[in-house]
């Protein structure tokens, strides 16, 4: 497949934009990609019509595997009722917790699709989905045989997160060693042995779980051979993201009370920071990350949607990164960058996010001008067409 007449977006460098641009795919692979002046000869092009071209989209960080509805606590918070308040008084994750456990795998297949082909209808090819609405063996490994099925039912890469660790359920709830134990020596054993999951999560704030608790299940995701992401510094600055930086953690995520210690941390360990603007929009927050300090010090920023039942019903990933820019003061292009190569590099994964040779062909196609665009407008979307591992998925290409 050669793509031509395109403006690409290879995010090489900021946009690493090439205008009047030709795309070569080859088994499933960028082969090559340069002005269309200089491309391959002899070769039948799909004409883009001078449109733009990115690599698919990944969102980094949801939750979108859940059964209920948490609209009712929408309506409390908007009241003056803290989501902290809600939480602790059996609401937030432990309402969710309670309906996810009664539902079947079907049930929560059927629900989490409608979630999911809302992403995919702006771009998305990758995406990556946390358990931790069960809090039981049972239930958290019957979150994650769905997130392995959603794979197999849609066109779209879906990376697994085992978030055991999310908050205490109520029947240890006078036993939190307890549950940390169940954690660490039953339910990491059982996600690996039937290999549900490539990554563990955990929240590490004052209505979830301590540094050192939180330490103990990162010991046993690594002993496992299971890579390490963080719920850090969302509501208060505890120093879990320095902590997870010493685990030389994937990401740490929210983030908008982390220090310049951790920032500095997180900087020599090489993890990614997700930006969540979903859940400081919805929760009404008021301090932002320090963006300014990610950049000095060089920190590689991804946004996510966080897409969850309570604190970031965002089924939206464009509207995300316009959040990003409005609320956080991200430029453009750090948006778009963080919705694919650092969007990626959250993900450990190294073969997408750029429109380079030997990526993997995964690209959105954008009826727009310049890679700005994507991050200006809300409730519009732009998507053409999605070319998924060098196969068109979604639209047509004439």
């Amino acid at each position: 497949m050669l793509l031509t007449n395109l403006n690409a977006a290879t995010m090489r460098d900021h946009y690493g934009l090439i205008e009047d641009a030709a795309i070569l795919i080859e088994d499933g692979r960028i082969a090559w990609v340069g002005p269309r002046a200089e491309a391959p000869s002899g070769m039948h092009g799909i004409n883009c019509q001078g449109r733009l071209v990115t690599p698919g989209l990944i969102d980094c960080h949801t939750h979108l595997v859940y059964g209920g509805n948490r609209a009712h606590e929408f309506e409390m918070r908007l009241g003056g009722i803290a989501y902290a308040d809600i939480a602790k008084s059996g609401g937030g994750i432990a309402s969710t917790v309670r309906a996810t456990r009664t539902q079947s795998e079907g049930e929560l297949v059927a629900s989490a699709l409608k979630r999911l082909d809302a992403l995919l209808a702006e771009g998305i090819t990758t995406v990556e989905i946390k358990s931790g609405y069960g809090l039981d063996e049972r239930t958290e490994l019957k979150m994650l045989r769905v997130v392995r099925e959603l794979d197999k039912l849609r066109p779209v890469d879906v990376a697994a997160t085992y978030l055991g660790a999310h908050a205490i359920p109520p029947e240890f709830h006078n036993d939190r060693e307890g549950y940390v134990k169940l954690i660490c020596e039953q339910v990491i054993p059982a996600v690996v042995k039937f290999r549900l999951a490539d990554a563990v999560d955990a929240f590490c704030e004052k209505i979830a779980f301590t540094v050192e608790e939180t330490a103990r299940v990162f010991e046993a995701a690594r002993a496992h051979g299971l890579r390490i992401k963080l719920h850090a510094e969302q509501l208060s600055n505890l120093g879990g993201a320095k902590m997870a930086a010493s685990f030389n953690a994937l990401s740490v995520d929210h983030i908008e009370y982390l220090d310049d210690s951790g920032v500095e941390a997180i900087a020599k360990s090489g993890t990614v920071a997700v930006l969540l603007p979903g859940a400081f929009y919805y929760l009404r927050e008021k301090q932002a990350p320090p963006v300014a300090a990610l950049r000095h010090h060089g920190v590689p920023m991804a946004i996510a949607t966080d897409l969850n039942p309570g604190s970031s019903p965002i089924h939206s990933i464009l509207t995300t990164m316009n959040m990003a820019c409005v609320l956080f003061g991200l430029r453009p292009d750090e948006a778009l960058r963080g919705v694919t190569v650092n969007g990626a590099r959250a993900l450990g994964l190294n073969d997408r996010g750029m429109i380079v040779p030997g990526m993997k062909a995964d690209l959105a196609i954008w009826d727009a001008e310049r890679p700005g665009d994507l991050c200006y407008p809300i409730g519009y979307n732009p998507l053409t067409a999605v070319i998924k591992n060098g196969k068109t998925v979604r639209g047509t290409l004439s």
